[in-house]
């Protein structure tokens, strides 16, 4: 699947979400708080693919498949917000656990798929070579990324007082902020350790390598 061939199938993908989810969200000003990030991406991702942009900044197909992932992640949040999608409570069920792990599951995405983003462009942009300190400031640009989503959460907080209970989605837990960032984490290392080789080998079809592991 070629890069522009994902990015069509990922606008495409990103229209029925948005359209599903926004037709009826639990709470309006959430949804467009959660959906926000797609919409500022959508556009960037195409101008990375114009003439002016490619080849430099064309992104992978695994690197366009994990957004496209992580937009439709948002977008179910947004419907439901995090502490009401049905999965969610399906799974809370399950594993007989104390809240929907469905905000979890966000916050491990927002390590894992931004780790292979982050990594594409420290690697083709920035000029690290591949190795273990790639791997390290990987990971904690993914750790300054989830504390910087905090940071907006405080934000909205102190700004709209109870109105940001659903975009907080705290459920509850005192220690809500330091698990997502953990959760970020392990997300962050599960991604470099599973997805490293292939991502190489689609970053070399591109632009081939000029520093050795």
């Amino acid at each position: 699947m070629t890069g522009r061939f994902a990015l069509v199938a990922l606008t495409l993908a990103w229209i029925a979400g948005l359209a599903a989810s926004g037709w009826h969200p639990h709470d309006r000003l959430t949804w467009w708080m959660e959906v926000a990030p797609a919409l500022i991406a959508l556009p960037v991702l195409w101008w990375s693919m114009s003439p002016a942009a490619a080849p430099r900044f064309r992104l992978t197909t695994l690197a366009l498949v994990l957004i496209g992932l992580h937009g439709l992640i948002l977008m179910l949040g947004g419907a439901y917000s995090y502490a009401r999608v049905p999965a969610g409570f399906a799974v809370q069920d399950w594993l007989a656990l104390d809240r929907n792990p469905y905000d979890r599951l966000g916050h491990f995405m927002q390590g894992f798929i931004p780790a292979i983003v982050l990594r594409e462009l420290l690697v083709r942009l920035g000029g690290l070579a591949r190795g273990a300190l790639l791997a390290v400031v990987v990971l904690a640009c993914c750790l300054a990324v989830s504390a910087f989503y905090e940071l907006i959460e405080f934000a909205a907080a102190m700004m709209l007082g109870q109105g940001a209970e659903e975009f907080l989605g705290t459920q509850g837990d005192p220690w809500d902020t330091q698990w997502d960032m953990l959760t970020c984490l392990i997300g962050a290392i599960s991604a470099l350790a599973l997805l490293t080789r292939l991502h190489d080998r689609q970053i070399d079809r591109i632009q081939p390598p000029l520093y050795c592991h």
